[in-house]
């Protein structure tokens, strides 16, 4: 009983845990709560976002964040695999332009070229929320990889290991701590850049942001804006979690 009073006393402890809870809470309990909130806003303000559901927001946005950066991470960790080795180190440059290039698209222009081609919705969105989330996995990894001891990898080629095996048992091991922390950037800026998806038609926590932005209604702007932040911090601090939980690199 001491032993799981003490676990709970440092899960209580981590910021994590409480601002995730928040989080849930508000979620499920947001269309209770908005009606006891007309003291804040001007008489006659809609308190209640009836378009959708939050729990459905939450759910859409999630889904729509998570795939993308699935995405993302593969196309960075593959982009930044390539550029550190041999056949690729001569085009590492060229990858670090290209992505500081896409970077430079602001989020509602991609949107607008990409809704021609891909139509209205969750597609054109997800397209965005890649093209953003790519470069921070990809300098991450690239600058995690390179980080590795040039003495560790004489070893392990000197041991016998495989340009393969060498990767999986000792390079991504050593770099996971810094390509974490640009799964993590990457993340986190996709799920803030979700919410300019509703102005296409994807259903997300932007949705009611939007939707009180066009109506001159601050409840529903306040509604959709607290739950994207604490969307955000609460993904940040569970990566942030992982990343301590890895073993430390020796100096």
């Amino acid at each position: 009983m001491r032993a799981v009073m003490r676990m709970a006393g440092r899960l209580a402890r981590r910021p994590v845990v409480w601002v995730g809870a928040i989080f849930l809470a508000l979620t499920f309990g947001m269309g209770g709560l908005a009606p006891h909130l007309g003291f804040l806003f001007r008489a006659g303000t809609r308190l209640v976002y009836t378009r959708a559901s939050f729990p459905e927001l939450v759910a859409s946005h999630a889904l729509l964040t998570g795939a993308a950066s699935l995405i993302a991470i593969a196309i960075g960790l593959a982009a930044a695999l390539f550029a550190t080795r041999p056949a690729g180190r001569a085009y590492a440059a060229t990858l670090d332009r290209l992505g500081a290039l896409a970077q430079t698209f602001p989020p509602v222009a991609v949107l607008a070229l990409a809704v021609p081609s891909l139509g209205y919705g969750a597609l054109p969105t997800g397209f965005a929320l890649v093209l953003y989330g790519v470069l921070p996995v990809m300098g991450a990894g690239m600058a995690g990889l390179r980080s590795v001891p040039a003495a560790v990898l004489e070893a392990a080629d000197g041991t016998g290991f495989s340009p393969g095996t060498r990767l999986w048992r000792i390079e991504l091991p050593l770099a996971a701590p810094i390509l974490l922390a640009g799964v993590r950037t990457s993340v986190t800026i996709g799920i803030g850049t979700a919410t300019i998806g509703s102005t296409v038609g994807a259903l997300t926590l932007g949705s009611p942001i939007i939707d009180g932005l066009s109506g001159d209604n601050p409840a529903f702007v306040l509604q959709g804006t607290v739950l994207v932040a604490l969307f955000a911090v609460t993904v940040d601090l569970a990566i942030g979690e992982a990343q301590r939980a890895l073993p430390q690199r020796p100096n």
